[in-house]
């Protein structure tokens, strides 16, 4: 009797038991024979692979920013190499419409800017339609009479929206560089010294700053908000700008030449991202441009879903709108190829959203089909395209923060469900947005609302500036509805691979849908903030 060694028969019981399993979770014909392909089933496959690979290009876009941010670490852009010899006069403008919260801070923070008064000058370009023009108004008299070199205007037509009020106050200012600030920004008093020797440069047109957040700790929304941002901040801006690519002034926080504005043909407001729209013109003119990662401007994030959305909605339609109108021109020019993939990602990146509808309506028959077809094609064709096209987020989040917050960064993983449950969740309002766009249909700015919020504490009764988003909200709780069903779908079937994947689906919508409900319908629902409690005059600086 031969006797087998026990290392021997473990081996070979190991071997039998993974092939088994193998065969039977991978390799399973219990359906030979019983599936054939139809032409329904091609209907629905077709484009359900298509929209995945198209995603997944995508996805593996954010990859690639993540490459360019570390292949030119060396060219981070740090001081002016030369400085002024005698500072050049600088016009700071401040659009705003309908910003009582927020106007008084903004205003103390600018007239508290480090430069010469006899070389600076401050616009307020009021188009308000509210009590915001009394408060303006007055606090430019308070500091006009402390001997600021600050003045007021106002429009009553806000034709342009905040691009017209920009242009219109360009024919008044005397400076020959521009700062732009918005509503919620608070810049710091060394902010234009810290950026104006740039452009000692003549080739400089532009330079932008880093936006922080001064709620970022507010609320679960606004530590997602902040994380999106930083994002775009830190591995989009700085890795397009140390290769030498196309990237947009954000429309604040930022100075011009006054020289680039006019020579791109000036501000225009045919798009919603007037200032992409600008920035793309003036590159293709040649003008360099500029950005200081190191140089921070503190903002306020909104802290009501609905404003969130509205934001979003309105900077994706812009996109695709300077899209339509900038692409041909940068594709037309002499511009390397690389400069041109990359505006051709930046510029249609939100397209991602209706891919995003489509494969949403597609996600539970194709799952239906591909479990009759076996487990191998799924986890050798879905779930790669699945990964590239949604764990590039997640990756990508997560190195910007490891960048910002290098001993804290991994506080950031308990944030990335949500925030792609949130960038989900915004799919529905975002493709009504892009397919505006793709159709030509013009609408206003639609502006985001600040509360001046920055405690979490404080409370203010917010309700006049809140905006209700009809039915939009509703669809999306049915949705989130659709799949739980796949949800469910996936665990009668013991599909556990995808559930995880799907709950965030689920998450998403019926998260904006609630909150947003919740919002427009409770208008007297009472918000954290600080605005409620400040002096009517900032202290004398």
């Amino acid at each position: 009797m031969m006797v087998v060694p026990l290392r021997v028969l473990a081996t070979f019981l190991a071997q039998r038991g993974f092939s088994l399993y193998i065969r039977q979770h991978f390799l399973d014909t219990t359906f030979k024979g019983l599936y054939q392909a139809n032409a329904f089933d091609l209907a629905l496959l077709i484009p359900y692979f298509t929209v995945l690979t198209l995603l997944a290009t995508y996805g593996i876009h954010r990859y690639r920013l993540v490459y360019l941010y570390y292949r030119k670490q060396k060219n981070r852009t740090g001081e002016a190499p030369e400085k002024f010899v005698e500072l050049p006069p600088i016009t700071v403008q401040l659009p705003i419409f309908n910003e009582k919260y927020v106007v008084e801070r903004l205003l103390e923070s600018v007239c508290r800017l480090d430069y010469p008064r006899e070389k600076l000058e401050i616009q307020v370009l009021d188009d308000s339609r509210d009590e915001t023009v009394t408060v303006a108004r007055s606090l430019v008299d308070h500091y006009a009479a402390e001997g600021y070199p600050i003045r007021y205007f106002h429009r009553t037509d806000r034709a342009g929206f905040k691009a017209g009020a920009l242009q219109e106050g360009l024919k008044f200012a005397n400076g020959e560089f521009i700062a732009i600030f918005d509503a919620d920004f608070v810049p710091p008093a060394d902010f234009l010294l810290r950026t104006i020797d740039h452009f000692t440069n003549p080739r400089v047109g532009m330079v932008q700053t880093r936006w922080t957040h001064i709620n970022r700790n507010y609320s679960l929304l606004t530590e997602v908000e902040a994380i999106l941002l930083d994002g775009h901040f830190v591995l989009e801006h700085a890795g397009r700008a140390r290769n030498d690519v196309f990237f947009n002034f954000n429309g604040t926080a930022g100075v011009w030449r006054r020289k680039t504005i006019e020579d791109a043909g000036g501000w225009q407001h045919d798009t919603l991202t007037e200032d992409t729209d600008l920035s793309y013109r003036a590159q293709l003119r040649g003008w360099k441009f500029i950005y200081r990662q190191d140089v921070e401007c503190p903002a306020e994030l909104p802290i009501e879903m609905s404003a969130f959305k509205t934001q979003q909605a309105r900077w994706a339609k812009g996109l695709i709108q300077t899209g339509k109108k900038i692409l041909p021109r940068v594709l037309k020019s002499d511009q390397p190829f690389r400069v041109k993939l990359e505006a051709w990602y930046h510029l249609s990146a939100n397209v991602s959203y209706p891919l995003m509808v489509i494969l949403s309506v597609l996600l539970l028959p194709a799952m239906v089909i591909r479990f009759y077809q076996g487990w191998f094609q799924m986890l050798y064709i879905d779930i790669p395209l699945f990964l590239a096209s949604t764990f590039s987020i997640s990756s990508f989040y997560l190195v910007s923060q490891k960048e910002l917050f290098p001993r804290t960064w991994p506080r950031a993983i308990l944030y990335i469900p949500f925030l792609m449950a949130l960038g989900i969740g915004l799919t529905l309002t975002n493709t009504l947005a892009v397919l505006e766009a793709l159709l030509g249909r013009q609408t206003p700015f639609a502006r985001t609302p600040k509360y001046r919020v920055e405690k979490k504490n404080d409370v203010i009764r917010a309700s006049r500036y809140r905006k209700r988003l009809g039915w939009v909200p509703w669809v999306e709780l049915l949705i989130g509805s659709y799949f739980a069903l796949t949800v469910y779908y996936a665990f009668e079937n013991e599909n556990y691979l995808t559930v995880p994947f799907l709950f965030l689906f689920v998450l998403g919508y019926w998260s904006t849908g609630l909150m947003s409900l919740v919002e427009g319908r409770f208008p007297g629902l009472s918000l954290r903030s600080s605005a409620g409690h400040s002096k009517p005059f900032p202290v004398r600086v």
